[in-house]
């Protein structure tokens, strides 16, 4: 039946207009995801012919170097331009030497992925966790991490990165001064087109409990309170932030992405610069659990999620929901 005129408001303005069909949704839409927004994290260890599932991770793998290969290659068929590698080693020990072993898995997955899946962009995490014996992610003397001697080691795995092919790197550790040392080490061997994508604002959070099993680093003892920031912080956030740039950083970083929404709506607006955000182990594992047991719609939570990012103010988003994202898309 035809609605009473009695029955009519007088509005000027009526938004629901704009909402009627998805075709004018989309012609106002003001946040849009594309997949050349993400960035799709691999965790590379020795062997060959290895894709074994990480248990707290549904659908995320460690991968042999050559299985990384073909992951990353149909990462960039679904329309994802770039990885972050992060690696496990055949051994560990105190000041975490492998990191800047040329053979070690991130590097031996740098030449493979640079020689064999054509303009693929390569960043490669640098930290010192996944290589040392304690877990921690730097250099120990009794129960301190000593800055200035893992700012040292971080350069040269940094430097071994980029001999390697790396576009980027991204140092996670949150040493004091890191950035500065990596720069000036790259440039002085001649890596000055390497760019930096600085962990500027990393919280010491309670979302990387699955990360810590795939990446095989949970500390010892002790947490990392001391470096990773304080989770009610925000002036603090800025001010690394700032430092970091200072320090030649190309891209800043927020993570975690979620509960750190405010934080990287901040940096974006302070700084305007290159901006990304982490979508952590954590958040992940949360909407695959929920997803599991018919809680949510995985596909559209999962898409909401990667857009709140975006609308926040990331650039571009690291996401182990890379390949779905893009394929929706």
């Amino acid at each position: 039946m035809p609605v009473s005129s009695t029955t009519r408001l007088s509005l000027t303005r009526r938004p629901r207009r704009l909402r009627r069909t998805e075709a004018i949704r989309s012609l106002v839409r003001e946040t849009r995801l594309t997949p050349d927004c993400f960035i799709y994290p691999l965790f590379v260890v020795p062997g060959r012919g290895i894709r074994r599932e990480i248990g707290s991770m549904p659908g995320v793998f460690h991968l042999s170097v050559d299985e990384a290969v073909k992951e990353a290659a149909a990462a960039k068929a679904d329309g994802v331009p770039a990885v972050i590698l992060f690696g496990l080693p055949d051994t560990k020990d105190l000041v975490g030497s492998a990191a800047a072993d040329p053979d070690a898995p991130v590097q031996s997955a740098v030449r493979a992925l640079k020689r064999e899946v054509r303009d693929l962009l390569v960043i490669t995490d640098v930290c010192m966790c996944e290589y040392t014996s304690h877990g921690h992610c730097g250099i120990v003397e009794g129960d301190e991490i000593v800055n200035d001697v893992t700012v040292e080691h971080l350069a040269q795995a940094a430097l071994s990165h980029a001999v390697a092919g790396a576009d980027i790197v991204a140092p996670s550790d949150m040493m004091d001064g890191r950035v500065a040392a990596i720069r000036k080490t790259l440039d002085e061997r001649g890596f000055d087109q390497a760019a930096i994508m600085s962990y500027a604002a990393k919280y010491c959070s309670g979302f990387y409990g699955p990360f810590r099993e795939a990446a095989d680093s949970t500390p010892q003892f002790g947490d990392r309170r001391s470096h990773q920031m304080d989770p009610g912080n925000v002036e603090e956030a800025l001010r690394e932030v700032e430092i970091d740039l200072a320090e030649g950083a190309d891209i800043v970083m927020v993570k975690p992405a979620l509960p750190y929404l405010d934080v990287l709506a901040k940096v974006k607006e302070r700084f305007g610069q290159p901006t990304a955000a982490y979508h952590v182990s954590g958040e992940y594992s949360m909407l695959k659990a929920a997803a599991e047991r018919g809680w949510i719609d995985e596909p559209r939570v999962m898409m909401e999620t990667l857009i709140g990012i975006k609308r926040a103010g990331a650039d571009m988003i690291i996401t182990y929901y890379a390949r779905d994202a893009a394929r929706l898309l």
